[in-house]
């Protein structure tokens, strides 16, 4: 696997010691990660800043169920 970077290679031989179970755990999250990057769907760079935003949020705000239906309601008149 020349191509494979020195983290990832080293990751990957304290990976072979795991049990079989956390090894197939590791598969499907590295198998998932493919599929993401293999999706047609992004975000904007406005969606990600926004995204990064709420994260960075110390306290988010939560909001009742019939507070997001009236938010709907509001911006698409649904």
């Amino acid at each position: 696997m020349p191509n494979m970077s020195k983290k990832l290679r080293e990751v990957i031989e304290r990976v072979q010691t795991w049990p079989e179970e956390r090894q197939e755990d590791a598969a499907r999250i590295l198998s998932e990660m493919e599929r993401q990057d293999q999706s047609n769907l992004r975000l904007t760079d406005e969606q990600a800043a926004e995204v990064r935003r709420r994260l960075a949020e110390k306290d988010p705000k939560s909001i009742t169920l019939a507070e997001f239906n009236e938010h709907l309601r509001q911006r698409y008149g649904a």
